[in-house]
C-alpha cells in the first residue's frame, strides 16, 4: 500500500521566504522548506495497481500550459484553540482550480474516492499542537497577514507519496507531469 497525493512544489526562493516566517509561534511544527507544496488532490491510501492506473490517468490531466502563481495571506484551519494547520494562501487562479479538478476526476477514474472538499488552494506551514494558545495563534496570523509573495512559474506538477509521522507527513516525489 502506499498513500499518494498530487501537489506543485514551492519554488526555493518562495520556500527560503516562508521558512524565515516559520518562528514566534510555541507549540507550531515547522514544515521544513522541502515539504511545502499547494495539494492538488489527496487520494490516500492504495494499492500499487492502483497507484498505476492513477499515474495513467493524471498524464491525461498534465499539458495544459504553465502556471503563474503568487502567495497572499495567511490563516489557519480548524476552529479557535481547535486550529490544526497554519498556512499561506494562494491567490485565487482558475487555472490552478481547474487543474486541482483534473487531478480529482483523474483519482475518481482509477477507481479511487478522493475526498470531495471545497478547494483551498494553500501551502501548509505548520502543524498546530494543542498547547497553541489562541492569542497567539492570532497575533501571529495579525504578524503575517500581509504575506504576498512575487508570482512564480511552475511548469509542471507532481504525484507524491507521504509517510505519516509525528510532525507531519514525509513526502517523495514518485512522478512528474508537465504542465
Amino acid at each position: 500500500m502506499v498513500r499518494l497525493f498530487t501537489a506543485l512544489a514551492v519554488p526555493p526562493d518562495i520556500a527560503d521566504t516562508l521558512v524565515r516566517r516559520q518562528t514566534g509561534l510555541p507549540g507550531a511544527a515547522w514544515r521544513p522548506p522541502e515539504a511545502l507544496h499547494i495539494t492538488l488532490s489527496f487520494y490516500g491510501e492504495m494499492t500499487l495497481r492502483q497507484a498505476d492506473d492513477l499515474d495513467g490517468e493524471l498524464v491525461r490531466a498534465a499539458g495544459r500550459g504553465p502556471l503563474s502563481l503568487s502567495l497572499a495571506g495567511v490563516g489557519a484551519f480548524g476552529d479557535g484553540h481547535r486550529a490544526r494547520t497554519l498556512w499561506a494562501g494562494v491567490s485565487p487562479d482558475e487555472r490552478l482550480t481547474a487543474l486541482a479538478a483534473r487531478c480529482e476526476a483523474s483519482g475518481r477514474r482509477a477507481g479511487l474516492d478522493p475526498p470531495r472538499r471545497t478547494y483551498h488552494p494553500h501551502v501548509t506551514l505548520a502543524y498546530l499542537k494543542p498547547t497553541v494558545r489562541d492569542d497567539r495563534l492570532a497575533a501571529w496570523i495579525q504578524g503575517h497577514n500581509l504575506l504576498q509573495s512575487p508570482p512564480f512559474r511552475l511548469d509542471h506538477f507532481g504525484l507524491y507519496s507521504s509517510v505519516t509521522g509525528p510532525n507531519g507527513g514525509t513526502y517523495s516525489l514518485e512522478q512528474e507531469y508537465p504542465l
